[in-house]
């Protein structure tokens, strides 16, 4: 990984909340704040890229504070507790799937990023190299570990009951001709299983923060067009304030996609 942008951030553990989003670039006369608006993201690529959004948005008096996060459920408790305004670290399945557990009421406002998860191994080139029952090391939250599932559906490794089903999970693989024996970790830990295990799935913002590099190092990989896209997501109630708008605005800014470009070189790949 290359040298990370400096930068002020409050680093918090598990039971904290999250950082740092977005700003805007708008033709009419930035407006005042009493207060930041606090914008939760992970540690990684999201928080890199919420740096750049939060200088956006200085230049048109704006102002941003990022939470980072270590996990990836504690973001949007924290949303939906009040202690953030606002978090860009996931894709909408994910966010769904939260939602569909919680009396939690978010909304997506906005696609950012869209990054192509991969397989990972010490020890083989290709994925169709693993031998007969390979242990394979997935994520264990539903959304991401189906992430993973459904591309070793799709490459014809094992089949799922339903493909289509983004919280499917080991017990839904109906065939699984290699033996595969899957392990199923916090996605946090994925990246230091590579070397315990014969592959792991690794979500690019771990990978990346790890030192591996998901356009080169991956052994099997989701394509561009892939529907995990990135979101922005505030309280249901805030979808429609001013600051919500201008705050997207302030992420899908030329000089963001620009760092996103330059910095990730299509490991990570802005979507507008």
């Amino acid at each position: 990984m290359t040298a990370k942008l400096p930068a002020r951030r409050i680093l918090l553990s598990l039971a904290a909340a999250g950082a740092a989003l977005l700003t805007l670039p708008l033709a009419t006369p930035a407006f005042a704040q009493d207060k930041p608006i606090r914008v939760g993201v992970t540690a990684g690529p999201h928080a890199e890229i919420m740096e750049v959004v939060k200088k956006v948005a200085a230049e048109r008096g704006f102002r941003i504070q990022l939470v980072e996060f270590t996990d990836y459920v504690i973001p949007n408790q924290a949303l939906a507790a009040g202690e953030t305004e606002a978090n860009s670290f996931q894709h909408e399945p994910y966010l769904k799937n939260q939602l569909s557990k919680t009396n939690w009421k978010l909304a997506k406002v906005a696609y950012t990023i869209s990054s192509p998860m991969g397989f990972y191994s010490n020890k083989y080139k290709r994925f169709d190299d693993l031998p007969n029952g390979a242990r394979v090391a997935i994520q264990n939250d539903p959304t991401n570990g189906a992430r993973s599932l459904q591309l070793l559906h799709n490459n014809g490794i094992i089949k799922l009951r339903d493909p289509k089903n983004v919280t499917a999970s080991v017990a839904d693989i109906v065939e699984n001709p290699k033996k595969l024996k899957f392990v199923e970790l916090d996605a946090a830990q994925l990246a230091r299983s590579i070397p315990d295990v014969d592959a792991a799935a690794v979500n690019n913002n771990y990978a990346v923060q790890a030192g591996l590099n998901p356009a080169r190092d991956t052994i099997l990989a989701e394509p561009a067009d892939n529907p995990w896209v990135n979101i922005i997501a505030v309280r249901e109630a805030d979808k429609d304030q001013p600051w919500v708008a201008r705050l997207v605005e302030a992420y899908r800014s030329e000089p963001v996609k620009q760092f996103i470009d330059q910095r990730f070189k299509g490991t990570y790949q802005a979507t507008w």
